[in-house]
């Protein structure tokens, strides 16, 4: 049975590009969103997020026909969905998922589902997620029957296949990387696999589910244990009056050490948030996932208190935060340490804050209200006292060392250190 629309649920930084990458093999796809500027953007050919070369392949789409976005679903033969799954709002020291989004997306494309359709969760989510959804698409739907009720039979075929692309990279990885595909049937992986190896030219490797839902969820914890330990030592080193981009150099010329570089924490949608939905689930077992998570969490104060420090030396100190991303050369301000950061020097009041983002225009609400400015690198390091580089942007990388020899300078990303 062949794909020939598309639905894709959430266009965000996953689901937008996706969908554009379905849309210039000349498929036809459906975008839904709740977002109506998002909506209106993508229907005029623009994106509304920065990622290199998306624009122009969501632009050759709309102008041929072959994407357009809606406001609620339509009748298609495969739908993805790929909304956020964020954590509750509660005060547990470990967080608890909440896949409401997920819920309100199955209830949105229920009323168009039919017989010969495929449903693929794409959000990263905990283990159990992909069955709860299909569980309430069988609850929604019952005149159509679901793989957890009629196995290889069933009308509707439901998998799991979570994104692994680099933000800024994303275009090139969607085609290239390897995908993993979790049907809950034999049958509904093989559908899968054939919707994606639309443009999918990495291989499509076959699991079941859960173990796919686990595969993302292992990945980006495996990177926080790993950049757990790059963030520890670098306090070590602080504390021990060593340089941490030296001594990592040094180690890693080891055949079999590959440290990964410290900074002021971890953010992102990824990375900062899915450890914890292991550690919700068996909380007792996820020892040194937890732990990780503790230490990543804890680095951002850290800085903060070497910035007061710094700040006490001065009667009215200027200080320019350098980056608010969550890493190097985006806009994604999601889970961002710089942020955090940033935010809570502002209210802090030990000086005048500015702040330093090539990526976006203008800076949240929060920074505005408490009074920070948005100012260029050159005339940031101007003013500024203490510089604070909390992002590696290229901008960044660009300035002189000499430049900064009389400013106080706490570099998180060791861009000036290491010269």
């Amino acid at each position: 049975m062949s794909f020939n629309t598309i639905s894709v649920v959430g266009l965000g930084y996953i689901g937008l590009p996706t969908a554009a990458m379905f849309a210039s093999r000349k498929k036809k796809v459906i975008g839904v969103d709740v977002n109506q500027h998002a909506v209106d953007t993508i229907n005029r050919g623009e994106i509304h997020i920065v990622e290199p070369e998306l624009d122009m392949i969501v632009h050759a789409a709309v102008k041929e026909g072959y994407l357009k976005a809606t406001l609620s679903p339509e009748q298609a033969d495969a739908f993805l969905i790929a909304v956020p799954t964020p954590f509750k709002n509660n005060d547990s020291q470990i967080p608890e998922p909440d896949l409401t989004y997920i819920h309100k997306a199955s209830e949105a494309i229920a009323p168009v589902l039919k017989k010969g359709d495929l449903v693929i969760l794409e959000s990263t989510s905990p283990v159990g997620a992909t069955e709860q959804m299909a569980g309430w698409l069988a609850a929604a739907r019952p005149d159509l029957s679901f793989p957890q009720q009629a196995g290889e039979n069933a009308d509707v075929n439901i998998a799991h296949c979570p994104e692994r692309v680099l933000p800024g990279h994303v275009v090139r990885e969607l085609v290239e990387n390897d995908r993993v595909i979790g049907g809950m049937t034999a049958n509904c992986s093989a559908r899968a696999v054939e919707l994606y190896k639309t443009f999918v030219q990495g291989e499509c490797v076959i699991t079941n589910a859960r173990t796919a839902e686990m595969a993302k969820l292992t990945e980006n914890s495996c990177r926080d244990v790993q950049i757990a330990f790059a963030n520890e030592l670098s306090i070590i080193c602080d504390k021990l009056d060593i340089n941490v981009w030296e001594l990592i150099s040094l180690a890693n010329r080891h055949p079999r050490i590959n440290i990964l570089q410290p900074g002021p924490g971890v953010g992102g949608h990824c990375i900062a948030v899915d450890p914890w939905f292991i550690v919700n689930s068996v909380p007792d077992e996820a020892k040194i996932i937890k732990q990780a998570r503790f230490t990543n969490d804890a680095k951002p104060q850290y800085v903060i208190e070497k910035v007061k420090a710094a700040a006490k030396r001065f009667s009215s100190p200027t200080i320019a935060c350098l980056g608010l991303t969550f890493k190097a050369d985006i806009d994604d301000l999601r889970e961002s340490p710089a942020l955090l950061i940033t935010n809570e020097l502002a209210a802090s009041n030990i000086g005048k804050i500015i702040a330093v983002e090539p990526n976006v225009k203008k800076l949240p609400d929060d920074l505005n209200e408490l009074g920070v400015k948005l100012m260029r690198i050159d005339d940031a390091l101007y003013d500024a006292h203490i510089a604070v580089v909390l992002v590696d942007h290229k901008e960044f990388k660009e300035v002189s060392a000499n430049s900064v020899l009389d400013k106080v300078v706490i570099d998180t990303k060791g861009i000036w250190s290491k010269k």
